[in-house]
């Protein structure tokens, strides 16, 4: 069990270094971990993703078919890190409204504004690519912002505040694919694939039976905005800035910096806020195993999830078959691990 962690929730975050708050966060996460797996069976590797994202204070895309434990994912984890979680389930009547909160006249005539379900630490944004765009824009201020506009008043997100959106890639008639500019919001794309055979037969048992026990808190709201600040104070060197920055720079056709392989097979590579991604990812990343700093290593291991979605592929890749992914993969393989690397491969 973590150092200053109690299993009734009354946790003390008091550390006498940040080397010292380091180890006790890998500690940390290993009881998240268990108290997860209470619940959820597989996915760990979606696990550590948001709990990663959560660490960077950013927001997470779930991709995968039904039946993979995407809302109850989300679900847990709130309920293990004591969030306030609200769930709003898109559809195609779904208004702006229904989601920021409006304002009403009460009983005394005057208009009071009542807040909608965004206004929560944790928000699932279920099958977002259910309703129209008007109403996916909405989110855009509260992602980036973390406060909404409404009717010339401005008001602020609780704290900390989180997205976490979910999307079915297998049913494409009567929905609405999110813009790239809103897909740039989210810190990671984290697809989901099916459990291996023994942990279905676990998934069954365990949701055909009675369930024994009930996931604990780890973690609270103020625990998670300390280990938030952790991270930022994390310290990294300039030649893994660098590697990042050139990572996310060779995905973009018609620069110095594109690969040959990006020239050929990109239409729109990631902006600037994917290097931003990619150096607060390794640092979670890093500060998960309990590193005190990240490397290259780091860096490459959180690229697909933090790249693949910003790319938007030509008609030569799609002719392919080629996904994001794969070609994320290839300029990772290119990218060597010093501080430059070769961009004519």
């Amino acid at each position: 069990m973590s150092p200053g962690l109690d299993l009734n929730c009354n946790m003390n975050w008091n550390y006498a270094s940040d080397r010292e708050a380091v180890d006790g966060l890998k500690n940390l996460y290993g009881d998240f971990l268990r108290e997860t797996g209470k619940v959820l069976v597989g996915q760990t590797e979606a696990i550590r993703s948001v709990w990663m994202a959560l660490l960077a204070n950013g927001h997470c895309f779930l991709v995968g078919v039904p039946g993979l434990a995407k809302t109850t994912l989300v679900q847990t984890i709130s309920a293990v890190l004591d969030l306030d979680f609200k769930r709003i389930q898109f559809t195609p009547d779904l208004m702006p409204g229904d989601i920021t909160g409006s304002e009403i006249l009460d009983a005394n005539r005057q208009f009071r504004f009542v807040p909608g379900p965004l206004f929560a630490n944790m928000v699932l944004a279920d099958e977002i690519n259910r309703t129209p765009p008007k109403t996916q824009s909405a989110l855009l201020e509260a992602m980036q912002e973390r406060q909404l506009t409404v009717a010339g008043h401005t008001y602020p997100l609780p704290s900390p505040f989180f997205v976490l959106a979910t999307q079915n890639p297998i049913e494409q008639e009567g929905t609405y694919p999110l813009p790239e500019a809103q897909l740039d919001r989210f810190m990671f794309q984290i697809r989901m694939g099916y459990p291996s055979l023994a942990e279905e037969v676990q998934v069954v048992r365990q949701t055909t039976m009675p369930r024994n026990e009930s996931p604990a808190k780890v973690l609270d709201a103020a625990g998670l905005l300390y280990f938030q600040e952790l991270i930022r104070r994390m310290p990294v060197t300039d030649h893994v800035v660098e590697y990042a920055v050139r990572l996310a720079a060779s995905t973009r056709p018609g620069t110095e910096h594109a690969s040959q392989w990006t020239k050929d097979m990109v239409q729109w590579g990631a902006g600037p806020r994917a290097s931003q991604y990619l150096v607060l990812g390794a640092k979670c990343h890093a500060a998960t195993l309990g590193k005190y700093s990240p490397d290259i290593e780091d860096v490459q291991a959180v690229a697909t999830e933090v790249l693949a979605h910003r790319m938007v592929l030509n008609y030569k890749a799609e002719a392919q078959g080629l996904r994001p992914e794969d070609l994320v993969a290839r300029l990772l393989e290119v990218s060597g691990f010093g501080t430059k690397f070769d961009t004519k491969r």
